[in-house]
């Protein structure tokens, strides 16, 4: 069984690797960059959700700032108060080294031939002494003694000593004669680097020009310095996970009750009225808690009364216009008889009749659209969709509302595509929802053309209603669908509306799962855009028409904003 399954393992890695050679490098690296892309995005998704995920990144990442910039400084300092005494014990070994020297040198007189036998042997000397020599050189350190007799122009110096490990930056101070030192990196023999600190100064001599320079090696000090970082690294990495887990700990302490609060925000807005928040202690969070309780009983009861109220005010409006359709029914009845013998009739009471006539009319109009709004707040409004094409309600809205055009002078402009178009819908709604907008359009439009434009994708029909009159105010986008709105109540209304038409327009929309949208601009004119699913059921999510109109001149040289 193990074996099959280590076949089977091997069988996948040798497919995977051929599908990667049969892959173009072109493609591996736009997946490569895809798969990238999405990760930043789902990192970035996370960090701007989780609080208690950035609460803990930002005091860590302060947090070592700190450390680096305190780590900085200590390291700093303590380098060079290292490097400082250093320096000060290897003056005073210098000097003391330096009076040997010169003692030694006093006992013998050197000739020309045997100076480099007698520099050998004080080198010898001082070598020999190396730590022993007193407390100054035990703070000092060992110390590699170099000796140098420069001579005149073309000859070599005498040297006693690794002379690679003076700097000849230092030699030309001490040639000067002054008494001079310098950092610097050597080679020792096994050819591995090490920083030195190196001290030259001139000895007074029978020699003439001799120069003295102690090499002292840094290692204790690098080594003291190293364990001394090696420390604050440990403790920095200790003290940033004990930081991690306090504010850990205490972003916890604050985060869970606001997800708490989060959740039980979510839930009384889902509408459970009755979730509350539980109060512990008497912090800050206690008191949000209590605060927030408060808020949520308070909005408890406001919406049970508007709950109450609308539900009334439904069932009034459901009962009146239910009781209205009798009373109206027998007044019809008797006007229509008196119309038949209207020619009978002197010419004022001929043009009472009329005038009933008419406003019975307006009357079973209010009356039926009260009726579907009640439909509509009691969610029993049906849709009867079937397959139709969109031509057929665009034709008959559009001659419902000729003659009103006709009358205010207003020019009607259809633009429909060639093909024709077909979706699943209710054709006396949508036939509607044309009709209440174009005779919007033209009750505003101010004599100006109206244009009703339609085009289809493959997943949406919109219809476009746009007119060149009064326009909308900013804000007033939204208030048009509100049920008897009107932005000026004394304009003369031609198609005889009764402020309910785009309220009930909307909601036959919402029915289809499509929307109804407005834009307007003072003085420009304002659109109406419906935008309907193909196939029902289905949620709208573009549109095939702007809702906002491109700028460009109309046939009658209105602005198209």
């Amino acid at each position: 069984m193990t074996g099959s399954r280590r076949s089977e393992a091997l069988g996948q890695a040798r497919s995977a690797w051929e599908w990667l050679r049969r892959r173009d490098p072109a493609d591996l690296v736009r997946d490569g960059a895809r798969f990238a892309g999405m990760g930043l995005s789902y990192a970035g998704r996370v960090w701007r959700r989780s609080l208690q995920l950035r609460v803990v990144t930002q005091t860590l990442v302060l947090s070592l700032t700190v450390l680096l910039l305190l780590g900085f400084v200590l390291t700093s300092q303590i380098a060079n108060q290292l490097i400082e005494a250093k320096l000060t014990a290897g003056k005073e070994e210098t000097a003391r080294v330096k009076q040997n020297v010169e003692i030694a040198l006093a006992r013998t007189e050197p000739r020309t031939e045997g100076i480099e036998s007698v520099l050998r042997t004080v080198r010898s000397s001082l070598v020999s002494q190396g730590l022993d020599t007193g407390p100054t050189a035990a703070r000092s350190g060992n110390y590699d003694p170099v000796l140098i007799v420069p001579h005149g122009t073309g000859r070599a110096p005498t040297v006693m000593g690794s002379e690679s490990e003076v700097p000849q930056s230092l030699q030309t101070f001490v040639r000067s004669g002054q008494t001079a030192y310098q950092h610097a990196t050597v080679t020792d023999s096994t050819g591995r680097y090490g920083k030195v600190l190196v001290i030259g100064t001139p000895v007074q001599s029978a020699i003439q020009g001799l120069e003295l320079y102690l090499v002292f090696p840094l290692t204790q000090e690098e080594t003291t310095l190293s364990l001394m970082q090696g420390t604050l690294y440990t403790g920095a990495a200790v003290l940033l996970v004990l930081l991690a887990a306090v504010s850990l700990l205490v972003a916890r302490q604050v985060v869970l009750p606001v997800r708490s609060a989060a959740r039980i925000a979510v839930r009384f807005a889902e509408g459970r009225l009755k979730e509350r928040m539980p109060v512990r202690g008497e912090d800050d969070i206690a008191r949000l808690a209590m605060s927030f309780n408060d808020m949520a009983e308070s909005l408890s009861k406001q919406i049970n009364q508007l709950e109450e109220f609308g539900n009334l005010q439904r069932q009034f409006t459901s009962d009146v216009s239910h009781e209205l359709r009798t009373p109206l029914t027998t007044v019809r009845m008797a006007a229509d008889m008196i119309a038949d013998s209207a020619d009978e009739l002197d010419p004022g009471l001929r043009r009472t009749t009329e005038l009933m006539q008419k406003e019975l009319d307006r009357f079973e109009t209010l009356l039926a659209e009260l009726l579907e709004i009640s439909r509509h707040d009691a969610g029993v409004a049906e849709l009867h969709a079937e397959r139709i094409d969109i031509d057929v309600p665009i034709a008959s809205a559009v001659a419902t509302v000729r003659h009103i055009a006709e009358q205010s002078g207003t020019e009607l402009i259809v633009d429909l595509p060639d093909d024709p178009v077909v979706l699943e819908a209710d054709t006396r709604r949508v036939e509607r929802v044309l009709r209440n907008l174009l005779a919007n359009a033209i009750d505003h439009s101010e004599g100006k053309p109206v244009i009703l434009t339609m085009r289809a994708d493959d997943d949406a029909v919109a219809v476009t209603v746009r007119d060149y009159g009064v326009g909308l105010r900013p804000g007033e986008e939204k208030l048009v669908f509100n049920r008897f709105w009107r932005s000026d109540p004394s304009r003369v209304r031609r198609s005889g509306g009764t402020g309910l038409g785009l309220a009930i327009s909307i909601e036959d929309a919402r029915l289809h799962n499509g929307r109804l949208e407005a834009w307007g601009d003072p003085g420009n004119g304002a659109c109406f855009r419906l935008t309907l699913p193909r196939v029902r059921g289905k949620k709208v999510q573009v549109s095939p028409l702007p809702l906002k109109p491109t700028m460009r001149r109309s046939t009658e040289g209105a602005d198209d904003d």
